[in-house]
């Protein structure tokens, strides 16, 4: 197994709603906001090789709504979505896995285009699987109000009609050996995690579960979540789990800090070490 991160891009959005009913002269200690109350977060996707399978998680925003949709994100920075995927060594048209830890815009919208011609959609990655729960599809073809604006049919349709579409319809799943998904419904409905082997450890990509250092401590958890309680009771297992089994957390959204390594201290579960991928390899 190779690990790669792909740092796509970076996005604004507000403070608040990424903190939630944390008040923001508390989180702005951990995680600053400029004079807009934006605070700027990464866009990161992880490429995981082995054998003849290669393993995209999420691939960011994309770039075919208008204006007026990416007015409200501020993207700014990263490589792109393809420049990314060229410095690990890979173009779109090798990638034989998709997966998306859930449909929101940020975490799926890269993964289908426009064609050149102008004529309609195609998908970014033509050789790949697709794959997604059957809860978060399901969840996302009727949207509650607080998530409409979420899950453009851009993002969406364009999939089930490729025909390269496939559910995953178990709480755990193991596409391959050594890359196991496991089923969050805190944030979303059917949101799915990776769990990765690598190097003797266990590596987990975070998506929403805990997007950044700054989410580590149980209340500190974003607005977006369409299940607070049920978010705090996944967290709090996940993370005493992540203490016992020494997990390299990998964050999505951490504009400042990659992975980390969890310790349970007198005020709880916090990070011991923050580093690169790279660093750790």
């Amino acid at each position: 197994m190779e690990l790669f991160p792909i740092h796509i891009s970076n996005f604004k959005v507000d403070g608040g709603a990424m903190f939630g009913v944390v008040p923001k002269l508390l989180w702005q200690r951990k995680y600053p906001a400029d004079e807009n109350n934006l605070c700027n977060w990464a866009l990161r996707s992880i490429l995981a090789v082995t054998g003849n399978r290669v393993i995209l998680v999420d691939n960011g925003y994309g770039d075919k709504q208008d204006e007026k949709f990416f007015s409200h994100v501020h993207l700014n920075g990263g490589d792109g979505l393809e420049g990314a995927l060229a410095k690990a060594g890979y173009a779109p048209e090798q990638v034989t896995d998709m997966v998306l830890t859930h449909l929101h815009s940020d975490h799926c919208g890269g993964g289908v285009k426009r064609k050149a011609d102008g004529s309609g959609y195609e998908m970014t990655f033509p050789r790949a699987t697709y794959l997604v729960s059957r809860r978060q599809w399901d969840w996302a073809m009727t949207p509650n109000v607080r998530e409409a604006d979420a899950y453009p049919e851009e993002n969406l349709l364009p999939m089930k009609e490729s025909g390269q579409l496939q559910f995953v319809e178990e709480e755990e799943y193991e596409p391959v050996p050594g890359f196991r998904l496991r089923m969050y419904h805190g944030h979303t409905e059917g949101q799915l995690i990776p769990f990765i082997q690598y190097r003797n450890r266990t590596v987990v990509f975070m998506a929403d579960l805990i997007p950044s250092v700054a989410h580590i401590p149980l209340k500190y958890n974003m607005s977006y979540d369409v299940y607070p309680v049920k978010m705090l009771e996944e967290k709090e297992a996940f993370l005493k789990e992540a203490v016992e089994n020494g997990y390299v957390l990998f964050f999505q959204h951490d504009l400042y800090h990659e992975c980390c390594i969890l310790e349970k201290g007198p005020k709880g579960i916090r990070p011991a070490r923050t580093f690169t991928l790279e660093e750790w390899i």
